[in-house]
């Protein structure tokens, strides 16, 4: 049985509009306003460009409006989805060049954390850099290996997902830039990945490194994996992937650098980016 949430995508109106309430409106413009100022000095510079291309307004986008602009760049679009989607299909519409996007957002209550990936999560965590060419084209090249595999193994390369589109890492002119959805829809992760002496932050040479490194999905990330550039993405997809996660479940993983709690990596049977 799949992972259930208590929130559900809404549904659109004849017209094919989401109609959404004035507190929803307020959530998301909160939320955006927030985040504009804690990027400017910690997310990569493509992703700041991703932002001001959307330009994200007051009200709460429709996926087809977002989906004119990334198609216009990448040729990506959105795909509209209920909170969580089983992994085959995540991982198929990645491969189709379709970013999956629930359209329900936060309650006030859960403003500064979610579990469950909302709009906000999505479209402004991870549509920025949809923009993107080498970020886009890893993302789809990410969805057609994981659909090669299945199980262990795909819940294994789930790690270099959540290692670099999720909470990865850039060195920009010396300075660390974050470029993980992850960490740029999160107010607290945004500061922490950056601004934390406490945070271990490791080159992401060897991908085998991060395959064998646990995480959790529910905590400040003890963990970040640092790439050179975007384009540095593609030289992940030289290595033979497959082969180095057989390799991590022989070798087995490193210790947590965090408190032990029952928390699978990712649940083969339910997915949200």
């Amino acid at each position: 049985m799949g992972k259930v949430s208590k929130y559900q995508s809404k549904k659109p109106n004849s017209q094919g509009i989401v109609e959404y309430t004035d507190q929803e409106s307020k959530t998301w413009e909160y939320l955006v306003q927030r985040q504009n100022v804690l990027i400017q000095s910690r997310a990569c510079k493509e992703f700041i460009d991703g932002v001001d291309i959307l330009n994200f307004g007051k009200k709460i986008p429709q996926h087809f409006e977002i989906t004119e602009i990334i198609k216009s760049k990448t040729g990506w679009a959105i795909e509209p989805v209920p909170a969580i989607i089983p992994a085959q299909d995540f991982f198929q519409l990645l491969s189709e060049k379709k970013f999956p996007c629930a359209n329900f957002i936060r309650n006030p209550d859960e403003i500064d954390y979610l579990q469950e990936p909302d709009i906000f999560h999505e479209i402004y965590g991870h549509c920025p850099l949809l923009t993107n060419d080498a970020y886009a084209n890893y993302m789809q090249e990410y969805g057609k290996l994981a659909l090669s595999v299945q199980g262990k193994m795909r819940m294994k390369l789930f790690r270099l997902f959540w290692f670099t589109i999720e909470f990865g890492l850039l060195k920009e002119n010396d300075n660390y830039r974050a470029y993980g959805g992850g960490i740029l829809s999160s107010t607290s992760e945004t500061v922490y990945a950056i601004d934390s002496e406490k945070a271990e932050r490791i080159h992401l040479e060897d991908p085998l490194t991060a395959l064998r490194t646990p995480y959790r999905i529910d905590i400040l990330q003890p963990v970040y994996f640092v790439l050179n550039n975007l384009d540095h993405l593609f030289k992940l997809l030289e290595y033979d992937l497959v082969a180095l996660a057989e390799k991590a479940i022989q070798l087995g993983d490193f210790e947590p650098k965090f408190p032990p709690k029952e928390v699978p990596d990712t649940k083969e049977d339910g997915l949200g980016c």
